[in-house]
This record gives structure tokens, C-alpha cells and sequence, in this order.
């Protein structure tokens, strides 16, 4: 396919490559390691099937610079460039790529449908530094089933059957052994006085969890959207012959699995395990995403909103950040949704007014919102019962 600079420019500038094009890749991964509720397995069969995705761009790479062609392969997952972690830290969107080129499109649960693999796939890219005679199209049709398997088998409810998505309940239980969740590890390490400090914060088990993730490779907690798709050609046959089959021996086995589950307090993951999987264990952590700059705090906003605790707030907010990384944005509230434009829109119900590296400070919980006020490195000009509000709206 050809360059889009606008939808991934700024990842490829850290790639040292003029790129021209993008070479998409698609590996099928077993199906049935995939959908076992052992993680281990699950997480085996990803790992090899990636490895196997970056080898096969590696030797695309050896072929093309035999022929005297510029080309590189990023990482199909990790290692990423997460100097700019926990904003973007990949160089290109593979899944971006391989629905331009025609190789699938999204399904609700945000991972890749291939029309005839299904959503047992891992992808992977080549920029190329030539020009190529032909180019893929995208598909016509997605070969997403509608089926919501994904929403009834997410054991956070980070897949909501209208459509919407809680990035911040996936990241924060599916990837609590790294990035953002060992972050909080290790900082849980540094901040506990004693060896049973650490033991209440930090189970045996988990230690070791950490452990054989570092070993290992990174471990994901639940693919199960994955697991229980049924859409694609080779895949999709069993379901259409018996639903009830497939529910009672892909679904079920991971729904009903006994397991801890990564939720933060007074979010509406939280609620929706207590609600829809009451037999699966509650384990209290501290979000896995925070916002380093004021930059990522307003991109994060989206991904970190809580509809449910949105419920009866109609608001609109003007945030005025003051000190180098000063900017100014609206965010709106209305019927559980939230929207963030740059700038101030319209007439504000609570303006704030920020030092922006004391706002992060508060954020990062270094200091409190209360301080803040009364140093008046934070001023508000509205009703302040609605900060307290806003801030229901974010748990981390």
C-alpha cells in the first residue's frame, strides 16, 4: 500500500528509512492454544507466532537489499520505542496498515478479522524505500459477525455492545504484568517499608508472574475476544452448525474460569465483574495508563472515561494550562459521552485554570487536588462541586 503520512508519520519518524511504501503481513496463529484458558499456552502460541511474523519481515528486508532496495521491519509488538511511553510508542499501526491493505478489517473488539483466518492472526509491516506497479484495496465488507461474543466473554466489559471501548479496564487487566502495570510494581517495591508492606501489596504468585514475564516474554491476562471469534471461513463453520456448541465449549470454558481480574476502584470495570462474573477474583490495582504530559492527558482523556460514573453530569469544562507545555481545550460531558476539542468552544459551566506540571503532579498523586487550590497552582471559576464531578469521571 502507499504511504499515509498522516496516519503515521510520527511513529515513522523514528524509523531511519525515507520510507515510500508498506508492506503488509498477515500469520495465521493455531486456533485452539489461542482458546485454551491456560495462559500459558495462549500466551505461547502468541509469542511464537510473532517471532515467526518478524522473521518472515526480516528475510523480506535480506531479499529487497539483495536487489539493492531500502527496507526495514519494526518489531511486530515488542520491544517498541517506549521512551514515549504512554503515548505512542510504536512505529507503525500494523492493524492500520493491513486493513488499508486489504487483509481484513476491525471487528468491535479492536483486533484485525481476516475474511478467511478470522481473528486468529498476528500482523506485521516492511517499509520499503521504492515505488511498487501495483497496490492492494481495502475489503468492501467487514467479516465481523456482529455476534458479540467478544462483549459477553470480556471479563473487564472493556467491549461495550454499542460499539464503544474502555481502553483503560483492557490495558490495565489484559497487560497488568507490563508496561503500565509494572510501573506500579516496582514502584510498590520502592515505596514499601517492610517485607510485609510488599506482601500486602504483592502476592507470592505475583511476584512470580513478573518474574516469568520478564523471562518469558510479556504475558497477556485474556485474549478471549480473540478466542471466541467466530468469524472467517476456516474458522466460522463449527459456529454456524451448532451456536449453542460453540458458547459451551470456546465460551463458557473462559467465562466461567476461575481467575484474578485487574480492575481500579470506583471504575465501571470494577462494577461489571462483580455484576456479570462474580466467581472470578477481584485483584485491586492502581491504573495502568497516567498521563506524563499535559499533551497526553487531554489525547488520554478519551481513553480513560468512565460513562458510568458520568451518569446525570452535563457539563462543559474549559482547561487553561499555564507554564511550558501551556495549552487550552474544552471538554464536554453530555448523556455518558465526553468529547475534547482543542481550544475554548462555546460557554464553560467550570473553567480551570493549571499550572500544567502541578496538575500532572496531582495526576501522578505526588500532591493532592486540595493543595493545589489552596496554592492556587490550580483556580477554578465555576461551581466546584463540578471538578469533583469531572474527576468521578476518571478513577485514576
Amino acid at each position: 500500500m502507499s504511504l499515509d503520512l498522516d496516519e503515521h508519520g510520527a511513529g515513522l519518524a523514528a524509523a531511519p528509512l525515507d520510507a515510500a511504501e508498506l508492506l503488509a503481513l498477515v500469520l495465521r496463529m493455531n486456533r485452539e492454544p489461542v482458546r485454551s484458558p491456560a495462559r500459558s499456552v495462549a500466551n505461547l502460541e502468541f509469542h511464537r507466532t510473532g517471532h515467526e511474523v518478524d522473521e518472515v519481515a526480516r528475510r523480506i528486508v535480506r531479499r529487497l537489499e539483495r536487489h539493492g532496495i531500502r527496507a526495514l521491519n519494526p518489531a511486530m509488538a515488542f520491544p517498541m520505542e517506549m521512551e514515549r511511553f504512554p503515548e505512542r510508542g510504536w512505529i507503525v499501526s500494523h492493524k492500520r496498515v493491513a486493513e488499508a491493505a486489504g487483509l481484513g478489517k476491525m471487528g468491535i473488539h479492536r483486533s484485525l478479522i481476516h475474511p478467511r483466518f478470522g481473528s486468529f492472526v498476528l500482523l506485521g509491516t516492511v517499509l520499503i524505500a521504492a515505488r511498487v506497479s501495483s497496490y492492494a484495496e481495502p475489503l468492501d465488507s467487514s467479516p465481523c459477525l456482529e455476534c458479540k461474543l467478544c462483549v459477553a466473554a470480556c471479563p473487564v466489559g472493556a467491549i461495550k455492545p454499542d460499539g464503544a471501548f474502555d481502553f483503560s479496564a483492557c490495558l490495565t487487566h489484559n497487560y497488568q504484568q507490563f508496561m503500565g502495570g509494572f510501573v506500579n510494581f516496582v514502584e510498590d517495591v520502592v515505596s514499601s517499608r517492610s517485607l510485609g508492606d510488599f506482601r500486602a501489596k504483592q502476592s507470592y504468585a505475583e511476584t512470580v508472574q513478573r518474574w516469568q514475564s520478564l523471562s518469558y516474554g510479556p504475558n497477556y491476562n485474556a485474549a478471549y475476544c480473540l478466542a471466541v471469534c467466530p468469524a472467517g471461513d476456516d474458522v466460522v463453520g463449527p459456529y454456524r452448525a451448532d451456536k449453542r456448541v460453540h458458547r459451551r465449549t470456546i465460551v463458557d470454558p473462559l467465562t466461567q474460569r476461575s481467575e484474578n481480574v485487574y480492575v481500579s476502584r470506583n471504575t465501571d470495570a470494577a462494577d461489571h465483574v462483580a455484576r456479570r462474573f462474580p466467581h472470578k477474583r477481584i485483584q485491586w490495582v492502581r491504573p495502568s495508563a497516567r498521563a506524563t504530559t499535559i499533551k497526553g492527558f487531554l489525547f488520554g482523556m478519551p481513553l480513560g472515561f468512565q460513562p458510568g460514573k458520568a451518569a446525570g453530569l452535563e457539563a462543559t469544562y474549559h482547561f487553561k494550562f499555564t507554564g511550558p507545555q501551556a495549552a487550552e481545550a474544552t471538554v464536554a460531558i453530555r448523556n455518558r459521552r465526553l468529547e475534547v476539542l482543542e481550544g475554548h468552544v462555546g460557554e464553560a459551566d467550570l473553567t480551570v485554570i493549571a499550572d500544567g506540571a502541578a496538575w500532572l503532579r496531582v495526576l501522578a498523586k505526588e500532591s493532592s487536588m486540595l493543595r493545589a487550590l489552596l496554592t492556587r497552582a490550580v483556580r477554578v471559576k465555576g461551581p466546584i462541586r463540578l471538578l469533583a464531578a469531572f474527576g468521578k469521571c476518571f478513577p485514576a
